[in-house]
C-alpha cells in the first residue's frame, strides 16, 4: 500500500478552488488525523463522488482534477478491498491526473506516446506554478503502476514516473518532500536488481523521507522494510525498523491516520515475516 498517500490530500484538497476551498481543507486535515482507518474507508467515496460532480461542472479545472487524481490515487492505493478494484480507481486517478498537466503544462499532453528520452527533455520546462498538478500526476502514475504491476506496460513507465517525481523536488521541495522520498523509494525498489531496479538508490530514498518527517512518519519504515528489506532479504534490517514502527507513538499530527495504517501493517509484515525470509 501507499500509507503515506493520504498525506498528499493536504495539498490536494487545498488545490480545490474558491467556494470549495475551506471545505477541502478541512475535509483534509480531518482524515490526516482520523485514528480510525474504517470510518475513512466508508466516508472517502463520497468526497470521490463529490469532486466527480465538480468536475462534471467544471471538467477543465486543473486544480480540481488535480484533487481528484490525488484521492482517487490514495483510496485506490490503501483502501480499496480488492486488486481488481485497486486498478479500475487508480486508473481513474492517473486520468484525471493526466487531464490536469496537460491543461497545466502544454508540453505535457504529448507524455503518454513519447519515449522517456523525449518524456524528459520537456521537463526542465515545468516550474512551479505546475508543481500542483505535477505532484498529483506523479503520485497517481506511482499508484497506477504499483496497482498494475503484471503489466508491462504500465512498469514501463517506471522511469518517467521517477523522473517527475525528482523534477518537483527540483521545483517546489516543501512540506511534500517527505512523502515524495517515500514515493521515489518505492518506485526504485518495485523490481528486483536484475530487472532493474536500484535498492541502494531507494534505501537512500527511504532514509531521506525519515529525516525530512523527523520520523513521525512511520509509513516511510513500512515501505522501507516492505520495499527494501524484503527486496534485499535483510531480515534484521526489516525487524527493525518494524518493531520501531510498533514502539513509536502514532498520534502526530497530521499523520495519525498512516501510522495508525503503519502500524497494523507493521504487524501483518512480522506475522509473515518467517514465511518470507
Amino acid at each position: 500500500m501507499l500509507l503515506a498517500a493520504f498525506t498528499l490530500c493536504s495539498g490536494c484538497a487545498a488545490l480545490v478552488s474558491n467556494a470549495a476551498s475551506k471545505f477541502a481543507d478541512n475535509i483534509s486535515v480531518a482524515v490526516s488525523n482520523q485514528d480510525d482507518p474504517e470510518i475513512v474507508r466508508q466516508g472517502a467515496p463520497s468526497y470521490l463522488i463529490l469532486l466527480d460532480s465538480l468536475l462534471e461542472g467544471s471538467p477543465d479545472d486543473p486544480a480540481i482534477l488535480s484533487a481528484a487524481a490525488g484521492l482517487y490515487a490514495s483510496y485506490g492505493a490503501v483502501f480499496a478491498d480488492d486488486d481488481k478494484r485497486s486498478a479500475r480507481l487508480t486508473k481513474r486517478a492517473q486520468d484525471y491526473g493526466f487531464r490536469a498537466i496537460c491543461l497545466s503544462y502544454e508540453a505535457a499532453c504529448d507524455w503518454q506516446k513519447q519515449s522517456f528520452d523525449e518524456f524528459a527533455d520537456t521537463l526542465g520546462g515545468l516550474s512551479a506554478k505546475q508543481a500542483d498538478a505535477v505532484f498529483a500526476y506523479g503520485l497517481a502514475s506511482l499508484a497506477y503502476i504499483r496497482a498494475h504491476a503484471d503489466d508491462f506496460n504500465a512498469l514501463a513507465r517506471l522511469p518517467h514516473a521517477e523522473a517527475l517525481l525528482e523534477r518537483y523536488l527540483e521545483i517546489d521541495e516543501g512540506d511534500s518532500a517527505a512523502s515524495v522520498y517515500v514515493y521515489l523509494g518505492i518506485l526504485a525498489t518495485l523490481r528486483p536488481p536484475a530487472l532493474g531496479g536500484e535498492p541502494e538508490k531507494g534505501r537512500a530514498a527511504f532514509e531521506k523521507a525519515i529525516e525530512l518527517s523527523n520520523g513521525l512518519d512511520l509509513s516511510a519504515k513500512v515501505e522501507f522494510a516492505r520495499g527494501y528489506a524484503r527486496l534485499l532479504y535483510e531480515r534484521e534490517l526489516h525487524d527493525r525498523l518494524l518493531q520501531e514502527v510498533l514502539a513509536a507513538d502514532p498520534y502526530q499530527d497530521g499523520y495519525i491516520l498512516t501510522n495508525v495504517i503503519a502500524q497494523e501493517n507493521a504487524i501483518e509484515l512480522l506475522a509473515t515475516a518467517d514465511d518470507y525470509f
